[in-house]
């Protein structure tokens, strides 16, 4: 029976076939695998499918170029305000304090300032904080509403004043204050005319709240569209 065996594997050796034993996997057979119910994918579907994951790609490229040029029309709409509040805050620090030396120099620095301070404020604590996920819609209009209010209104009230106030005190255009009252004297000199930013207040307010929900919707329209697209 040995012999007939060792005959039968040689006769087939000769003929090509090679026996598989148990455990034993031939090394220079490939074997094809099928799922059950999903054929293997032929060149001509991998073709079909190629524009198509193009074309997703190219859409969601330019949702992403739509929503970034509205974001940064709106960014600068809203710094813009803060620089005509700035130029209102100098206006009437100027007038106040009767001073009339530097006008370009403090006009520049207070349309400037504002300007640059609430585009770098909106993206850090608005615009990154949307696109990492962690903020709500009310949140994003309260954090867009007091960006407006104190780089729009506050800073550049405070800038105005400061300014104005040393080059008073350089060019003596008005009294030198009291002794222990500095501050209180300061501020019964324009205490009238500085009711005059509750224009820009409100403005900056109403634009904050205006600017922070449309960038959310935007951001969540972007946002459903690519996952519908996906």
């Amino acid at each position: 029976m040995a012999a007939l065996g060792r005959e039968a594997g040689a006769d087939l050796r000769e003929a090509g076939v090679v026996p598989v034993g148990a455990g034993e996997v031939p090394k220079n057979i490939k074997m094809a695998t099928y799922t059950h119910g999903q054929p293997s994918p032929s060149p001509g579907d991998a073709k079909l499918r190629r524009p198509m994951v193009i074309e997703i790609i190219e859409k969601k490229i330019e949702y992403l170029r739509k929503e970034k040029a509205l974001n940064i029309y709106g960014t600068v709409g809203f710094g813009t305000t803060a620089s005509f509040s700035g130029v209102l805050a100098n206006f009437i620090f100027r007038h106040c304090f009767k001073v009339k030396h530097d006008t370009l120099k403090t006009y520049a620095s207070l349309t400037t300032l504002p300007f640059l301070s609430t585009i770098v404020t909106y993206k850090l604590f608005v615009t990154d904080a949307l696109y990492s996920g962690n903020i709500s819609k009310e949140n994003c209009v309260l954090r867009s509403s007091l960006t407006g209010i104190v780089c729009g209104v506050l800073y550049p009230s405070a800038l105005a004043f400061i300014k104005n106030g040393r080059l008073a005190v350089k060019y003596h255009t008005v009294p030198l204050p009291p002794k222990g009252r500095v501050l209180h004297y300061w501020l019964m000199l324009c205490h009238t005319e500085i009711k005059a930013m509750v224009i820009p207040l409100v403005l900056q307010t109403v634009v904050g709240v205006f600017n922070g929900l449309q960038h959310y919707a935007i951001f969540e329209s972007t946002l459903e569209e690519t996952v519908h697209e996906d």
